[in-house]
């Protein structure tokens, strides 16, 4: 960690060049007496991967940031503002500190938060950070955070870990058991000194074999932000062996889509397939992902096109956690029928449960992106291919 980097020449250099073509940059050679050029470019990349995704750091004067990578693999402050909710009490350890940014915020909610970091120019990079943020709550510790769980044997109302997916033999993994350090192996001792547990995992980790891997899953929490998931989060209570909860969010700058629901509702759900009605929905990309197929319909009182499709239909328009259209015409998947029904160039495509894909469609129908028109390629009931032609309700 090279403080220099924060005097006013340097920053002045940072901040005018936070836009700049960076390949230019670098070409250009620009340095100074206590910086040099590869140091400045990762100060510029890492601080304008932080524009969007952490607000307050690019905001605050004399953050020091590490290497982009770092950047790339925390929190956003969204989620982390998220989960930060879901915790209370008087300690809290974080076993895979990183950039801090989960720490930040679950000091809003703990009294004591202790963010462990094994890379030690991270951990002090962080500490100078936290300074710079005005948070005074946080113990920074330079150790894995297994080795202080043993080390310290303290108890805390919630230990939070996000087991790096990078595993040295193996490469990127998925699987809890593989990623380091892996939850599984050591779960006997996260209980040992705390009551409850967070996990936050890839996207991409298949949720029956996550619940598999673990025990005493009470909750998984399945975070979107603007229709993309970006992490599923773990909450896990010592001898907990009642229904498991999932619960769904898709956080945009409008609003906060919400959906929950038991995992055994969706086994014993009764769904009712139907054709297309006076509307059309869409679930939210966080839906789809915990597999809320048939109890979303259940639920909310409406039936499905195609039992694998999973797009739904009512005669009334309902708050859904999703996308809502109004149907407008139903067609046969035929190019001439279309081409006489169908006289707009432009249309947003969307692909359910079809046997082709959005880029073949544009090309056999000759569709523009764009427009006000929402066209629909799935199947019905009779496992017809079928286009619902509709706008936004």
């Amino acid at each position: 960690m090279n403080k220099e980097i924060l005097n006013t020449e340097n920053q002045i250099i940072i901040y005018e060049n936070i836009n700049s073509d960076i390949n230019k940059f670098s070409l250009k050679g620009v340095s100074t007496s206590t910086a040099n050029t590869k140091e400045l470019v990762n100060q510029i990349e890492a601080k304008k991967k932080c524009q969007k995704k952490l607000p307050t750091w690019f905001s605050t004067k004399n953050i020091y940031y590490p290497n982009k990578l770092n950047i790339e693999q925390t929190s956003s402050e969204t989620t982390a503002q998220y989960k930060s909710n879901l915790v209370c009490g008087d300690a809290l350890i974080d076993l895979t500190g990183g950039f801090g940014v989960d720490c930040y915020y679950f000091s809003k909610q703990v009294k004591n938060v202790f963010h462990c970091e094994i890379n030690e120019n991270l951990s002090k990079i962080v500490q100078h950070n936290y300074k710079q943020l005005n948070v005074d709550n946080i113990t920074c510790i330079a150790k894995s955070g297994i080795t202080a769980l043993e080390e310290e044997k303290k108890h805390y109302n919630w230990i939070y870990i996000d087991p790096s997916r990078r595993n040295d033999i193996k490469g990127k993994v998925f699987l809890l058991k593989d990623c380091l350090p892996s939850v599984p192996e050591h779960i006997e001792l996260l209980f040992k000194y705390s009551k409850n547990i967070m996990i936050k995992t890839s996207p991409l980790l298949d949720i029956s074999s996550g619940i598999s891997e673990l025990s005493n899953v009470k909750a998984i929490h399945c975070i979107a932000v603007n229709n993309e998931v970006k992490e599923l989060l773990w909450v896990l209570e010592r001898d907990y062996n009642n229904e498991i909860e999932i619960k769904t969010a898709n956080i945009t700058k409008e609003n906060k889509q919400e959906f929950n629901f038991y995992l055994n509702e969706e086994f014993s759900a009764n769904v009712e397939l139907s054709q297309p009605l006076a509307y059309l929905y869409e679930p939210n990309a966080a839906i789809l992902k915990a597999g809320a197929f048939e109890v979303l319909a259940d639920k909310l009182n409406l039936k499905k096109l195609h039992k694998h499709s999973h797009l739904y239909t009512s005669e009334k328009l309902i708050n859904f956690p999703g996308r809502s259209f109004k149907i407008n015409n139903v067609l046969e998947y035929n190019k001439k029928k279309f081409k006489r029904e169908f006289k707009n160039v432009k249309a947003n495509v969307t692909t359910r449960n079809f046997p082709e894909t959005v880029q073949q469609i544009r090309k056999k129908l000759n569709l523009k992106d764009g427009g006000d028109d929402y066209l629909f390629f799935t199947k019905n009931i009779e496992n017809k291919t079928i286009i619902i032609i509709t706008t936004k309700a």
